[in-house]
């Protein structure tokens, strides 16, 4: 899943252009431009993990150990490991801000895919849009070595947990 391909799609679902209609966006597309917001940051990351453990070459992508990477990113882990203010504190501020908008971007998709009458402004839908790109980016002008230890921050367990 490509990132960038869910930040357009995000930002084409916030300016009600589903269908070829043209106006003010439906509610719907507002909120699934807010949950295909939060899922870029998730594919992000998940992509990111699988690169850092596994290799990002094209052979290293077609191996079974590089979708188990991929595929072993958990939502409420991650979300519980971007909250720990204290671990977050070791990562670069590119990585910390990726943290933090990943568990604020998180809680409006539940928002948008949850609860029955939340309600998006067009603006809103477009901050948090423009917000994870933005995180995305920086994230991903981090350090390889930091990016790695946030891979293993965000898949593996602690003792200490």
């Amino acid at each position: 899943m490509n990132p960038e391909d869910l930040i357009r799609i995000a930002r084409h679902l916030a300016a009600g252009g589903v269908g070829g209609r043209r106006g003010r966006p439906r509610q719907a597309e507002l909120r699934r431009a807010v949950s295909t917001a939060y899922y870029a940051l998730f594919h992000a990351l998940a992509r990111c993990c699988a690169d850092v453990l596994v290799g990002s070459t094209p052979a290293r992508r077609r191996q079974p150990a590089w979708e188990r990477a991929y595929r072993s990113l958990e939502h409420g882990v991650a979300k519980d490991r971007c909250n720990n203010q204290r671990e977050m504190r070791q990562f670069p501020a590119e990585i910390q801000d990726f943290g933090q908008w990943f568990v604020v971007i998180q809680r409006y998709r539940h928002q948008a895919d949850y609860v029955p009458e939340a309600t998006f402004s067009r603006s809103q839908a477009l901050e948090l849009i423009n917000e994870a790109d933005r995180a995305i980016a920086g994230f991903r002008s981090a350090d390889t070595i930091d990016q790695r230890t946030f891979a293993i921050h965000v898949l593996l367990r602690s003792r200490r947990d």
